[in-house]
């Protein structure tokens, strides 16, 4: 690892860490508090796959759309109008709603070959993305002056990397520029992540092996076709089966890779004396 003991890490004149974790247990309220009290450069991978990977790939779903309108359309190919993604941190919908639900046309949904075609464009963003918060690291140094640097990671990291393998290209060039720092949940926090997007289901990204295989059992589950599968009621049972499939690849990434920090402290951090205190203590008990 970077530091080798709490001290180690305290004395650091750049600190680096990589957030890992399920959506919702901090990684972005961390972030944009080290970034809003100064000395941090905040480094979002979503906002990179979105913006630098997945950019022409959103703007022209938009178009697309746009060109089912005869009004739109016209001038689109007159070049009067200009049509981009407004994506920003803390709204990364545009990303969401281009990798879309798979399903019913009629609610929503695209076929499951265009899902799936956007799942792969999505990993081989994560990838590039995730590999890029190296580059970042020493930009932040060396172009904006940051001391201290901070890589909020996608909650999907653990399904673009394999923490088994010694020479995984996303964990070893993460770990060389950061000290990658896992926010585990309880099954309390579990069952809340369930509840909030059971409230408001989003598009998310799958491994591929393990999305054939839930689209399959959804399907003979439900005794349904492509054409007859509820969108939102897919992703929803998909996410359920997806928290419990990540839970063990999130543990190896930190004990391969890193550290591990409880939600719960997470959610006691108020300013970048206690966060630096709490890695210290992670760096120690790991």
């Amino acid at each position: 690892m970077l530091y080798n003991s709490g001290n180690e890490w305290h004395a650091a004149a750049h600190k680096r860490v990589a957030l890992i974790g399920m959506s919702g247990l901090g990684k972005t309220y961390l972030s944009e508090m080290l970034r809003a009290q100064g000395g941090w450069f905040h480094y979002s991978v979503d906002y990179r796959i979105g913006t630098r990977y997945m950019g022409e790939h959103i703007v022209d779903n938009f178009k697309h759309e746009a060109m089912r309108n005869p009004f739109l359309r016209d001038l689109l190919r007159s070049d009067s109008i200009y049509i981009a993604s407004n994506i920003t941190f803390e709204n990364l919908s545009p990303l969401s709603t281009y990798l879309g639900k798979p399903g019913d046309p009629a609610k929503g949904g695209i076929p499951f070959d265009e899902y799936l075609k956007r799942q792969r464009q999505h990993r081989i963003a994560e990838i590039a993305a995730s590999i890029d918060s190296q580059t970042f690291a020493e930009k932040a140094k060396t172009i904006y002056g940051y001391d201290h640097f901070i890589s909020d990671t996608s909650g999907s990291i653990c399904e673009v990397a394999d923490p088994e393998n010694p020479d995984d290209p996303v964990l070893s060039t993460l770990s060389k520029a950061t000290l990658p720092v896992w926010i585990r949940g309880t099954s309390d926090h579990t069952a809340e992540l369930k509840q909030r997007f059971c409230n408001a289901p989003k598009p998310m990204y799958y491994r591929e092996a393990f999305l054939t295989a839930k689209w399959a059992q959804y399907l003979e589950i439900n005794n349904c076709d492509e054409t007859g599968v509820d969108p939102d009621d897919f992703i929803r049972w998909g996410f359920g089966e997806l928290l419990q499939s990540r839970l063990p690849r999130y543990a190896a990434i930190a004990k391969n890779w890193g550290v591990t920090v409880e939600a719960a402290e997470v959610r006691a951090i108020r300013d970048a004396a206690d966060f630096n205190d709490l890695i210290a203590i992670a760096i120690e008990r790991n």
